[in-house]
């Protein structure tokens, strides 16, 4: 007995396939949502408590003042805007006072600049 494929057409058994992956993706949703609904670890309710307490009045006061910055000796410029940039990277939105170039003539991201710029030609 000879055994022969039922359909050779890609589309169909892309189809096939894709209809099988989703239906498995489906009931393993389900599967996740039974398990937290009967789930035995979850902590329990607690009973609301009545108490009746001052209500909440909003005051408005003045912001304060922002800390004066806290530099210690030895640690260089450069490395100081470098962690400047990845707080800032970071996503936390201060100020930065005073970044000050040293030697920019000669910088080493100049000197490879130049020497990558003069290695293509």
């Amino acid at each position: 007995m000879e055994h022969s494929p039922v359909t050779t057409n890609p589309l169909i058994i892309m189809m096939i396939n894709m209809t099988v992956v989703f239906i498995v993706l489906v009931v393993l949703m389900y599967l996740i949502k039974l398990i937290h609904f009967i789930d035995p670890t979850k902590e329990k309710p607690k009973p609301a408590q009545v108490e009746e307490e001052e209500p909440l009045v909003a005051v408005k006061s003045e912001p304060a003042p922002a800390p004066a910055p806290i530099i210690e000796e030895g640690i260089s410029p450069e490395i100081i805007a470098a962690i400047s940039a990845a707080i800032a990277a970071y996503g936390f939105s201060g100020q930065v006072k005073a970044v000050h170039i040293v030697n920019h003539e000669s910088t080493p991201w100049r000197s490879s600049a130049k020497f990558n710029t003069l290695r293509r030609k």
